[in-house]
């Protein structure tokens, strides 16, 4: 029996979300050395983006916050791609308008979705890079490298407090229906992909001369 991608990000998330960004960064490659002329379309973008909700979900309420802006940008971009078609267009739109860092704008929304992926991608890093059974300086860490700069201070204080409410190590990945050795695999193979794209959504900014301190 073949399974389809919604039934595999429902049992191996992390299989869904490593395959998913793999074909994403192999398109923004294709951009890249000009061998693709095709923009990233926004309607694909959301529907990868949405996959990595459920590693927020699994952080539980330490990260219902981080879980929560997510989700709710990455609403903002869906319904953005009704009307238009690329990652380009919502930021160009924006740009004419001079409210590309407005409250609500389809770019502070893509910003923020960005910020997400970042998070995910510093998280696993993180865990690769110790043993320990507990997550708090894990994910303190890659919270405070991504996103702590830019919240207030009481965001940040609730994050910090609720690190204690991490689930452990093993937890974690029970939760992801995986071994420690397969989420390994599957998360070096995100952090790899998922790089490329970050870069590309940060081009589109710079080249816009567009700053990405906010």
């Amino acid at each position: 029996m073949v399974m389809d991608h919604s039934d595999l990000a429902i049992a191996y998330p992390l299989s869904a979300i490593a395959e998913a960004f793999e074909d994403l960064s192999t398109k923004v490659q294709g951009i890249k050395n000009g061998s693709s002329t095709q923009h990233i379309r926004l309607d694909s973008f959301c529907e990868i983006a949405s996959l990595v909700s459920v590693l927020f979900r699994c952080l539980g309420l330490a990260f219902k916050f981080a879980e929560m802006e997510y989700v709710a940008k990455l609403h903002g971009l869906v319904e953005a791609s009704k009307t238009y078609q690329t990652l380009q267009d919502v930021i160009d739109h924006d740009v004419a308008r001079d409210t590309v860092k407005t409250s609500g704008s389809y770019s502070r929304n893509l910003r923020r979705v960005r910020q997400g992926l970042d998070l995910v991608r510093a998280i696993f890093e993180q865990l690769l890079s110790t043993s320990d059974i507990y997550l708090k300086e894990v994910a303190s860490t890659a919270y405070g490298e991504v996103c702590a700069p830019y919240h207030s201070w009481g965001v940040r204080t609730a994050v910090y407090a609720g690190m204690y409410t991490l689930p452990t190590r093993d937890q974690l990945f029970v939760k992801l229906n995986e071994t420690e050795q397969s989420a390994e695999k599957k998360m070096r193979r995100y952090i790899t992909a998922s790089r490329p794209v970050i870069e590309y959504i940060d081009k589109m900014y710079l080249t816009r001369n567009i700053a990405l301190d906010w």
